[in-house]
């Protein structure tokens, strides 16, 4: 399963993100809902903004492979930040750990800063679309 990039000319150089990414045919969409750094014991798995950042996406990709997939086959990110102060303020460290995640792995993305996530205590959340390949036997390659 590969995408095809699309970044026009017509628009700004994109850097850490593709403006379009086009899967190819016969993959299954699979939706994954907003993901905090809580764990499944209501636990959290950090307190600080990168720390949250990297177990929203920790979980994100646990979503991924359950369904057969890898990180190449995200195709569009979505984060929500409670602050976009503390974003800018540790946009290495994030880089850092996004890479960590997904490598030179670019999807379609969006970054929101929103009054306040359905958790109080959480600071990041991110949702996801992948595109998990399918064998023509219906099986996951």
């Amino acid at each position: 399963m590969s995408f095809d990039i699309f970044n026009p000319e017509s628009l700004e150089e994109p850097r850490g993100f593709n403006h379009g990414l086009l899967a190819s045919p016969g993959g299954r969409i699979l939706f994954v809902a907003g993901q905090t750094a809580r764990r499944a014991d209501g636990s959290w798995a950090a307190s600080d903004f990168v720390g949250q950042f990297g177990a929203a996406l920790d979980a994100v990709l646990s979503v991924v492979r359950e369904a057969g997939g890898a990180p190449r086959h995200i195709g569009r990110l979505t984060i929500y930040v409670t602050d976009m102060g503390a974003y800018r303020a540790t946009l290495k460290e994030l880089g850092e750990v996004y890479r960590a995640h997904l490598g030179r792995h670019y999807p379609a993305m969006a970054l929101v800063e929103v009054g306040a996530l359905v958790d109080p205590e959480a600071e990041v959340e991110i949702e996801a679309t992948a595109v998990i390949p399918a064998s023509a036997d219906g099986h996951v390659d």
